[in-house]
């Protein structure tokens, strides 16, 4: 059975570079056997955060907010591709991730970053690490870091250059860990109840 992955992609400027990572994932992903799903909070378009999904009494939460949980409850794994604010995640993707909690729970997650300078948006994947190791996530140790972000892949996120023959390079590590970890953690779920 295919691993079904959402991607998680932040970004509300116009001019967002970030989604051609995030369209090139959900093609390598898709292209490896995975039913990968891009989940673009701009589209989304979830209000500042107020109440949390929890929070709402069973079949009163807004439509966007029923129709999410329930997509990120079915998933076996997570990619949070994440640009990089000041030397933090974007506010976009914080906000989104911020209205759900359990849901999360007992599944992987790894990080894509980028930005255009050369760091790769390495200071924005550390946030993110300790972000969703406390949203309930295992986090695997293989991560992508795009610097150069608009020379590294072109409008429709296809690799160009050196920073995109890196990328195509590292993503079948990154995508072997998150897999085995998708898979070990659906095998132990389905033996046993979580813990909480």
């Amino acid at each position: 059975m295919a691993d079904r992955i959402l991607i998680f992609y932040g970004s509300y400027r116009s001019d967002r570079q970030g989604i051609r990572l995030a369209d090139y994932l959900v093609r390598a992903f898709r292209n490896r056997g995975a039913e990968a799903e891009l989940i673009d909070a701009k589209s989304v378009d979830l209000p500042m955060l107020d109440r949390m999904y929890k929070e709402y009494p069973k079949g009163e939460a807004p439509p966007a907010l029923e129709a999410l949980a329930d997509n990120i409850r079915s998933a076996d794994a997570f990619v949070f591709v994440t640009g990089e604010y000041n030397w933090g995640p974007q506010p976009g993707l914080k906000n989104l991730t911020d209205h759900f909690l359990e849901e999360w729970f007992w599944r992987p997650a790894a990080i894509a970053s980028y930005s255009a300078g050369r760091l790769g948006g390495a200071h924005a994947s550390v946030g993110w690490h300790g972000t969703l190791t406390e949203m309930g996530m295992v986090v695997v140790s293989s991560t992508l870091a795009i610097g150069r972000i608009g020379q590294a892949l072109d409008e429709q996120g296809r690799p160009t250059g050196d920073g995109g023959a890196s990328l195509a390079r590292a993503f079948p590590r990154f995508a072997d860990d998150l897999s085995w970890w998708a898979a070990a953690a659906s095998e132990h779920r389905a033996k046993v109840a979580p813990p909480y």
